[in-house]
Parts: C-alpha cells; sequence; structure tokens
C-alpha cells in the first residue's frame, strides 16, 4: 500500500518528476526550474503518494481568499498540482490526499477550499461544486463595425505599451481593487506577478507577451491587458491573431478602451478574448456584437464549503427572507441543519436545531448557489435539490441571486 504523506525538502525533485508525469509533461526539468517550483514549496501544504520509495500522486494546497459576494474576502484552501501517477490509479490516492488536506483546512478555520478541475466528473464526490463559469469569444475584427481609424480612448484617457517591470510595479494595486468588486475572484501574491511576467519560468517556453495599461484622464490605472500574436499571412495579407492572457479593469470605459485598443492593431483580424466571464460586456462593447462568436463555455471555479455558518455570513443578499437549509455532506466537514435570516442590512446564520427543513441539498449544491452563479430554482428542477416546503426553492433563488455572475479569472 502506497504511503501518504507530507512532502519535505529532500522530496521535492522526485515530486515534481510526479507531476509532470501526471501531467503527461516531460519527467525531466532543469535545476533553474526546480528552483523557480521551488519558491511554491510551503512545509507541510505539499502532499505526495509513495510507493517503493517513489512519489506516485501529487497534491498541493496554499492560502488564497476568494471574493465573496459584496465583497468581503474569504480565507480559502487553494488546492493544485492534483496529478495520481498512470501506473497507480483507482488505488484511492487522491480520497486520502483529499481527505488529509481537507480536514486541515477546517481545523486552520479556512471557510471554503477552491480549485480548477481539469475534468468535470472527479470532486463532485469531495463536495466541491462549479461556482463560477467562463465563456471564450473569437471577435471577427473586419466584422465588428469599429472605425479602423481608432485613435485612443473617448473618455480623456490614453492606452500606454509597458513592460514586465511596470506590469509587476502596477498590476498588483489595480487587481486588488478589481477583485474586491468581482464576486469570484481570487488573491493573487508576489510569485503569480513574477511567474505572469516572467521574472520567474516554471517552464522554458516563455514568450514574452505584449503588455499595455489604460490610464484615466487624471493618469489613475484603471484596466491591464497582456496579449500575443501568431504570425498568419494568407496570400500576402495579413490574418493575425492576438490572443488575450489577461484582461482586467475597473470601469467600463478602460474595459472598452482596451477591447477597441486590440481590435484597433494594424494586421490583427481576429481576437480571441481568452476566458472571460460569462456575462461579459465584450460583444456589446462592438457596434455588431455578432462579430464576436462564442468558442468556449464550461465550468471554471469549484468551492468546497468548509464552515456554513461564516460562508453564508459573509455574503450579502440583495433580498430579504428566512430559509432552513438541510445541508448533507457524506464527509463530515460541514453537515446540518441551518437557520439563514438574510437581507440588504446583513444575514445571520445559526443551528437550525429541530426546525423542520425548507430545503435539502448537498454541500457541493450550497456550493454552486452561494456566489450567485447558480440558480436553487433550475438544480430543484434537476433534483439535486429537494424542497421539503412549496416554493422554498423560489424563495432561495430569490435570495441567492447577485447583481453579476461570478468570475475567476485566474487559473491556479
Amino acid at each position: 500500500m502506497s504511503d501518504v504523506r507530507t512532502v519535505t525538502e529532500a522530496d521535492f525533485e522526485d515530486w515534481h518528476r510526479a507531476l509532470n508525469t501526471g501531467f503527461l509533461q516531460p519527467p525531466v526539468f532543469t535545476p533553474e526550474q526546480i528552483e523557480a517550483r521551488r519558491r511554491q514549496f510551503v512545509p507541510g501544504r505539499l502532499l505526495g503518494a509513495f510507493d517503493n520509495g517513489r512519489c506516485v500522486a501529487t497534491f498541493r494546497s496554499f492560502a488564497q481568499e476568494l471574493t465573496a459576494v459584496g465583497g468581503a474576502p474569504v480565507p480559502a484552501d487553494a488546492i493544485s498540482n492534483v496529478t495520481v501517477s498512470p501506473t497507480h490509479r483507482r488505488r484511492g490516492l487522491l480520497s486520502r490526499m483529499m481527505g488529509q488536506d481537507l480536514a486541515a483546512a477546517k481545523e486552520r478555520g479556512d471557510v471554503v477550499a477552491t480549485l480548477i478541475a481539469a475534468e468535470y466528473p472527479i470532486y463532485g464526490r469531495y463536495g466541491f461544486g462549479p461556482a463560477t463559469w467562463t465563456t471564450r469569444w473569437a471577435v471577427e475584427v473586419t466584422r465588428a463595425g469599429l472605425d479602423p481609424r481608432w485613435s485612443g480612448p473617448v473618455d480623456g484617457g490614453r492606452i500606454d505599451l509597458v513592460d514586465g517591470e511596470d506590469v509587476r510595479k502596477l498590476g498588483p494595486e489595480l487587481y486588488e481593487r478589481f477583485r474586491r468588486a468581482q464576486p469570484g475572484a481570487v488573491s493573487r501574491d508576489e510569485l503569480w506577478w513574477q511567474v505572469h511576467t516572467g521574472a520567474v519560468r516554471f517552464h522554458d517556453t516563455w514568450t514574452e507577451p505584449f503588455y499595455a495599461v489604460h490610464r484615466a484622464a487624471d493618469g489613475e490605472v484603471q484596466g491591464l491587458v497582456s496579449y500575443k500574436s501568431d504570425e498568419t499571412w494568407n496570400g500576402k495579407q495579413p490574418e493575425q491573431t492576438a490572443t488575450v492572457q489577461k484582461l482586467i479593469a475597473t470601469t467600463p470605459a478602460a474595459e472598452r478602451a482596451l477591447w477597441h485598443y486590440l481590435c484597433s492593431i494594424d494586421w490583427i483580424t481576429k481576437v480571441d478574448s481568452g476566458y472571460r466571464g460569462p456575462d461579459d460586456l465584450l460583444p456589446h462593447y462592438l457596434p455588431d456584437p455578432r462579430a464576436a462568436r462564442v468558442t468556449e463555455q464550461a465550468d471554471w471555479l469549484w468551492v468546497r464549503i468548509l464552515d456554513v455558518v461564516r460562508a453564508l455570513e459573509a455574503r450579502t443578499y440583495e433580498g430579504e427572507g428566512s430559509l432552513v437549509l438541510e445541508v448533507v455532506d457524506a464527509a463530515g466537514l460541514a453537515g446540518g441543519r441551518f437557520r439563514l435570516e438574510a437581507g440588504p442590512d446583513g444575514a445571520s446564520c445559526t443551528p437550525a436545531g429541530g426546525a423542520s427543513a425548507d430545503l435539502t441539498l448537498d454541500v457541493a449544491e450550497l456550493a454552486s448557489v452561494w456566489l450567485g452563479g447558480q440558480s436553487p430554482l433550475r438544480l430543484a428542477a434537476l433534483g439535486r435539490v429537494q424542497e421539503q416546503r412549496e416554493g422554498a426553492a423560489r424563495k432561495a433563488d430569490a435570495l441567492f441571486r447577485s447583481p453579476g455572475r461570478p468570475w475567476c479569472p485566474d487559473i491556479f
């Protein structure tokens, strides 16, 4: 039987080889790549399964904040680098590592756990539910209806090209303003900015992108985009695609200006939006919204509730009402019966004792509705939420609805 344990410094290279193997990457690496990866090493937060001294499964978690509806930051146990080598599948290794990590997160006082699921069927059995979704668009620039003579923002602002060093200085403060207003957004530490600007490189395939910022008339940075371009030409005519890596903005004017800038670059005939929020305004920034065609739509951030009371009290509610929720948690981490009293002025959530439940739902379904991205009424129609009191699903739908859909702009 494989031994599941905390990874030490001495295990790190073997753990990294197993990580590459699990993700079908070459199981070799340079000393520079190992040192870059070592920046992620936090004692006690890396797990591995070992068989005859060889690492055959990997698991990493780290501290994170997740923005709840209303802007409150919630402490989260972010899970990443989950692999099981093909020789050791179906032996319960992931279940053992996940159980150990979630128990530790609960003990630490984390309110939720988060992850980006590579495959849909895996994580529901551990109490995770899809909580944010993403959409990707391809914009046909020649059909968008924009004036090709576009010379800059019309709000008195400007677009400036910058480099990676500038982004490391300007980006963190801009992103903090952005994420405080975006339910589903997660925190970024200093290492995140170094990795995404090439200062720290996990792989030897780094290609420097272009960076542009939007500055308002008073000089405040209100938007940032990083993008790359291919080199497609057809019969001496440029047909190049600008692919957006990241685009964030704190005002609609800045966001509009950055999209219009991307669509105005000479030789660019198509813009790949990258992963955006499902209710992103991109198509409607174009005179012809049909020029933006959806190419991908899928679940993105998955959430696992670890503390029902703190999770439900952390977010805000547009409407007002009371619900008794029977939360089912097979792992025993967060189940129970809870009374939620919520309104625009705040919310309280307390154990409901012997009160009759209005709704019964699995902890994974609660995670899906918590950020406002999923509808309790739809889940009830699917049989994934059970009404114990007639009309309770519709009442919950109105209570948990948020002004905009949640979005997580990052993968981790």
